[in-house]
């Protein structure tokens, strides 16, 4: 095990590797989806509509325990308590071990009626289901990687879940040119579209099958934590219900989420092609630059207040989260405003329709407005879960998702001449109702008691350990 580092943790250190992996994680589906479009659009359609929805799903279910980990891990180590880290770590990588089987099972087996239930258009549904056979046989590696990798990013080696997402991403898009190129030219046109979403679901696998090598390893040399049989057969009743009080909110903050944008994208697929087209085309531009900044900047947050939330140190932890919250609006407000000025650059990568591009471009002036808002709940709800704080944020944001964002796109798309840009001046409303409850909470501190309660639970925890090692 590699010696712990006595540098002092800080948010650059932290949050540029989690940048990267970010922007790495959210490139390889539209990499994926590109490269099939060579060969068949339908392909190309099937995986960024089927399958897509699917993952983004499993990633829900599997990051409940990954989250609720990340933020025990750190309130351990803050406490200084290496021991009870590790006994945290383990369950986690034990416990989603067996939650990625049964959902491997359940996807790989009920792929086609679960495609179904989702609508997939039928010159679709044969590579869809293709590709989600392949993939959910092996969704456990997820499973295992999300949870490897929240264990290293709470010990703050977040260049290493980096580096293997990295490397994650060369060998999926070097397996996916290997089984494009030899495909191209060999077989008739249906036969190369299901013969090349077969070749880079496998080249997806085989990527995935390195980075869970590459993790078990890395977790091993920097923690030296070594998974045991019983790991996986035993899980202590404590530390899987301190796991699951932090991740389960967490997970149902997402889930609302998502549920939410299902319902606003439906709205949006009934105001025409070129509404949808502007709508998926500036989401994707967003996602990858100015909102990777933020989730990157929100997570590095989370890692250094939940270690001083560990250590006692509220009051320090209270003023870290401000600082984030400056640099974060200063980071995201240049990238936004970088953006605009270069949209017509950017989204001619992708279209040179005239409409496309003047409708990404006024979508992109309400995301001026956005994009502070969403940095202020990113990065607050990442703190207020760092403290123990974690069903606040899952209240408030339902209420606000659900009661503002859904009924008044609807109502804006609908009866108001605004169309798409009422869809994103209600998104705007909603990110800045949250943004305002979230910063209230964290101001008023009405987190504090829940700090202090995790902070005491720790220190009672390690308590008996360093009176054995006196």
């Amino acid at each position: 095990m590699d010696a712990p580092s006595r540098k002092r943790l800080t948010l650059l250190g932290v949050a540029w590797p989690l940048f990267v992996e970010q922007f790495l994680r959210m490139l390889i589906f539209s990499v994926d989806q590109w490269m099939l479009g060579g060969v068949s659009d339908s392909a190309a359609a099937a995986v960024g509509t089927g399958a897509f929805q699917v993952v983004i799903l499993t990633i829900i279910i599997f990051n409940f325990v990954a989250i609720g980990a990340s933020v025990v891990i750190t309130h351990h180590l803050g406490a200084g308590d290496r021991a009870g880290a590790a006994r945290i770590s383990a369950t986690a990588m034990g416990v989603n071990t067996w939650i990625g089987l049964a959902v491997s099972a359940v996807v790989a087996s009920l792929a086609p009626y679960i495609l179904q239930l989702q609508g997939v258009p039928a010159p679709m549904f044969p590579y869809a289901r293709t590709y989600l056979t392949i993939l959910g046989a092996t969704l456990f590696l997820d499973a295992q990687n999300l949870a490897m990798m929240a264990v290293l990013r709470a010990h703050g080696r977040t260049r290493d879940s980096m580096v293997v997402s990295g490397a994650v991403n060369v060998i999926s898009v070097t397996g996916n040119a290997a089984v494009l190129f030899g495909i191209i030219g060999r077989a008739h046109l249906a036969e190369q579209g299901l013969r090349a979403v077969a070749g880079v679901a496998i080249s997806g696998v085989l990527a995935r099958v390195v980075g869970f090598v590459i993790l078990r390893l890395l977790v091993a040399r920097r923690t030296g934590i070594w998974l045991k049989w019983r790991d996986y057969v035993a899980f202590p009743t404590r530390e899987v219900w301190r796991i699951l009080r932090i991740g389960l909110p967490a997970a149902g903050e997402n889930a609302s989420y998502w549920g939410a944008l299902m319902f606003v994208t439906g709205f949006v697929a009934r105001l025409g092609a070129t509404s949808f087209v502007v709508f998926n085309y500036t989401r994707q531009a967003v996602m990858l630059t100015v909102v990777s900044f933020a989730i990157a900047i929100g997570l590095g947050t989370e890692i250094l207040v939940g270690h001083l939330v560990g250590a006692g140190k509220f009051d320090e932890a209270y003023h870290r989260l401000l600082r984030s919250l400056r640099t974060g609006l200063l980071i995201v407000g240049a990238t936004t405003a970088a953006l605009f000025l270069a949209r017509g650059q950017v989204f001619r990568i992708f279209t040179h329709d005239p409409a496309v591009l003047q409708g990404c471009a006024t979508l992109l002036l309400v995301e001026l407005v956005i994009e502070p808002g969403r940095v202020f709940n990113i990065v607050v709800i990442n703190s207020l879960r760092a403290t123990g704080d974690a069903l606040y944020p899952v209240l408030m944001g339902a209420c606000s998702m659900w009661l503002l964002w859904v009924p008044l796109s609807w109502f804006l798309a609908f009866h108001t001449p605004l169309g798409l840009t009422g869809v994103w001046i209600a998104m705007a409303a909603d990110e800045w109702l949250r943004a305002g409850m979230m910063y209230w909470r964290w101001r008023r501190r009405g987190w504090l008691e829940n700090a202090r309660r995790s902070h005491a639970h720790i220190a009672a925890l390690a308590a008996p350990e360093v009176a054995e090692n006196a």
